[in-house]
């Protein structure tokens, strides 16, 4: 293997900006931010949702960012900035050098994804009860 998957983080880490948790909260209030949930939809059922987020799955995300694609969303062509989350800060570092390496700007991070968001006791949804 040429490149693992921590060579790949390293890389990430060093070139996209990640902010806490409490930052991304304070972002989620401007209109000009949209945080980006790149979780597996079974990860949303499971664990909740942050408020007010567009869910991109992680699979989708270079389809939706390129206005070439026949899967383009215009949202990421509104010039907002975007803050993208995982569970545990991982996908989304990698998610956020790809969108950067697109052409997404300005693009961050959540350090410790959803887990640290819930740790700080930020507000989320939390998943819908399950029927049997």
């Amino acid at each position: 293997m040429k490149k693992g998957y921590k060579a790949l983080l390293e890389e990430a880490n060093a070139e996209v900006e990640a902010i806490s948790p409490s930052e991304a909260h304070e972002l989620a209030a401007r209109d000009d931010v949209v945080l980006v949930d790149i979780r597996d939809p079974r990860e949303l059922d499971r664990e909740g949702r942050i408020p007010h987020t567009l869910h991109a799955p992680r699979g989708m995300l270079e389809f939706w960012i390129d206005p070439e694609s026949p899967y383009h969303k215009p949202v990421f062509a509104s010039g907002k900035t975007f803050v993208f989350f995982c569970a545990g800060g991982l996908r989304s570092a990698l998610a956020t050098k790809t969108a950067q390496d697109m052409g997404l700007s300005p693009v961050k991070h959540i350090e410790g994804g959803f887990g640290a968001w819930k740790e700080a006791g930020l507000p989320y949804d939390p998943p819908a009860e399950r029927k049997p």
